[in-house]
């Protein structure tokens, strides 16, 4: 049963590499009754599993003991009946034991395989629920080392280790059982070569700890290194900066310790397979020639003494195993406390019991006397997926201060400001990815605290100064916003949007893979496959961060245009950063410093001075023939 722990000398060579400093790790209260919990869907399952495996391990003990009988009642006496009988029962033993070891692989797999599914579907929904701040702390890679390394860690407490724990007790119960019953000198005197092994296998575990963890750390880097670099923007650098000899040589310079540490695991691991053989030898040794005087003085038949050699070299793996299984449960328990400092952590925004949906059509949208300060790291991260817990700029106070804003449904409100006044902050509101910290975001005149999150996605359609798509074909990233559109309506959209010609002249059209995260796209043509994208959402409001601030001059007025259509009939709030764009809001907000310092149209805010007056002045002042007639 190669699922058993200990079930030969690899099992023992895997229980040696654990880190020793599990064995001192302090557990929470409460972890133990939580892990058996993830158990519990696969009672039957186990229970099923143990039973096979407790059979499996008797069957182990049975064959030796057979071998001695055809011996002893056979070979000696030369009777031809009970070899040929008892060869049979072997044979048939050794079929039912190969067909038993295939159905507690399945079941073990079931389980295996069945915890890791929920772990990750639980861990992985529960992180999209975490706020965007959850996601700018923790490392990407780290953060996917608990939905890979931790969930398979954690699997392994209901499947290696429960069903070796089991097997390895009742093997060396019955092991020992049948030896002490044919010979308790001979069992006693094997069981004086074991500390022979166990001490120095106890130092070199030590050894490979090391080793092991040195490994996993330099291949972390390495697969740091290569996401780094094989994304477009990492790749473009290293190319543009001239770099691809050094990062060669470094990456080189990585893998040669990754290969010294595996070829110094492999060495070790011989080292420990040789001393596990030198000590069966030994036992063995010591068998046939004490059990040999004893049969030839006839205190020990040929067929025990057979038996007992065949058993004795069965019994220290075993041993080996139950010898380290504390550290094999602790780094199992420690690996499902990872996955729990996650799940652990809870959302910032969570939906109400008696969530409500929003209004459809035209919605008004109102912030209240809102504050809004960002939370510390503790309640947003979790330390061990940061590099550098203690950096951030979360919990330093209120970032926006007392405003009060109403929009009319169907009407334009655009937010100008210098870099770090809050527009950005306040959008994340209306769109909830963060609650205020003192006040309310009304929608329809529902606060958002009170709504649905199927109905604020349906209401609400945002797009970003970087439009991001996934490595998939346009179609493929509009029906996103869209499951259920058909081609017709993604034809609209994207006339709409401005960019269906671009589309249409495309080898494979709809079906054109745009790369990572768009990168086989111009900037222009991304934002208008974002706007195309948010046309067949068709939300009430309408959230844009900057859309056009780093488009060229042709880019930007297909891009407006698309916009032009998008905003139609929608309650709108756009963060401009440049004034052109926003001479026809309805309202404009002038925030600094978190504060709404100004309101008012284009033409008012010119004509009160103050900020506004500045930010217009310093934007044209350097070529006046960039700003249209109507500014003038």
């Amino acid at each position: 049963m190669s699922m058993g722990m200990g079930r030969g000398p690899m099992g023992s060579v895997r229980s040696f590499t654990k880190d020793r400093s599990v064995r001192d790790h302090k557990f929470r209260e409460g972890t133990g009754p939580r892990v058996i919990g993830y158990g519990r869907p696969f009672r039957a399952d186990i229970s099923l599993y143990l039973v096979l495996t407790i059979v499996a391990s008797a069957l182990g003990v049975a064959t030796p003991l057979l071998l001695g009988r055809i011996i002893d009642d056979g070979v000696i006496p030369k009777d031809r009946n009970v070899v040929i009988w008892l060869g049979v029962v072997v044979a048939v033993l050794a079929v039912f034991e190969a067909l038993l070891t295939i159905v507690t692989r399945f079941y073990g797999s079931r389980i295996g395989e069945g915890l890791i599914l929920n772990l990750r579907s639980e861990v992985f929904a529960h992180v999209l629920r975490q706020p965007i701040a959850f996601f700018t702390r923790a490392q990407t890679g780290a953060l996917v080392n608990r939905l890979n390394t931790d969930v398979i860690g954690a699997q392994t407490a209901f499947t290696s280790i429960l069903s070796g724990l089991v097997s390895n007790v009742v093997s060396l119960v019955l092991i020992l059982g049948a030896l002490f019953t044919m010979s308790w000198l001979i069992t006693l005197l094997a069981l004086l070569l074991l500390p022979i092994f166990l001490i120095p296998a106890h130092r070199m575990g030590q050894r490979l700890s090391e080793l092991t963890r040195r490994q996993m750390t330099l291949n972390a880097e390495l697969a740091t290194r290569m996401t780094e670099r094989f994304n477009v923007a990492g790749a473009l650098l290293v190319r543009l900066f001239g770099r691809p000899v050094q990062e060669s040589q470094e990456y080189a310079a990585r893998a040669r310790g990754v290969r010294d540490a595996g070829v110094a695991i492999a060495v070790n691991r011989v080292i420990f397979m040789a001393g596990l053989g030198l000590v069966a030898a030994l036992a063995t040794a010591l068998v046939y020639g004490l059990g040999g005087l004893m049969a030839v003085a006839d205190e020990l038949s040929v067929g025990t003494l057979v038996a007992m050699a065949a058993l004795l070299g069965r019994m220290y793996g075993p041993l080996t195993a139950l010898s380290n299984v504390r550290v094999d449960v602790m780094t199992a328990l420690v690996s499902f406390e990872r996955i729990f400092e996650v799940l652990d952590l809870r959302p910032l925004v969570r939906e109400s019991q008696d969530a409500v949906e929003l209004p459809d059509g035209p919605v008004s949208v109102e912030l209240d006397d809102v504050s809004f300060g960002y939370p510390s790291h503790e309640e947003v991260s979790v330390a061990s997926l940061e590099s550098r817990p203690d950096l951030g700029r979360e919990g330093e106070g209120d970032v926006l201060h007392d405003i009060d804003v109403h929009i009319g449904a169907g009407q334009l409100v655009a937010l100008v400001g210098p870099s770090g006044a809050g527009k950005t902050t306040l959008t994340a509101l209306v769109s909830r990815l963060y609650d205020p910290t003192r006040g309310s975001v009304r929608i329809g005149g529902t606060d958002l605290r009170q709504a649905t999150f199927a109905s604020l996605s349906e209401t609400v359609g945002v797009v970003t100064q970087e439009a991001h798509m996934f490595n998939d074909t346009i179609r493929a990233n509009l029906l996103y916003a869209a499951p259920d559109a058909t081609d017709e309506q993604l034809q609209e959209a994207l006339q709409a949007a401005q960019v269906w010609a671009l589309v249409d002249r495309l080898p494979d059209g709809l079906d054109t893979v745009v790369g990572d995260r768009g990168h086989r796209l111009s900037g222009g043509e991304k934002q208008r496959l974002a706007i195309a994208r948010l046309l067949l959402k068709s939300p009430a409001v309408v959230l844009l961060d900057e859309a056009t601030a780093h488009l060229d001059s042709e880019s930007e007025a297909a891009v407006q245009r698309a916009l032009d259509r998008a905003l139609t009939g929608r309650t709108s709030i756009v963060i401009a950063h440049r004034l052109s764009t926003v001479r026809d809001a309805d309202q404009i907000l002038v925030l600094e410093r978190g504060r709404v310092v100004q309101r008012g149209t284009h033409e008012e805010l010119l004509a009160e001075g103050g900020l506004y007056r500045a930010l217009y002045d310093t934007q044209f002042r350097t070529d006046r023939s960039a700003e249209p007639e109507s500014l003038k």
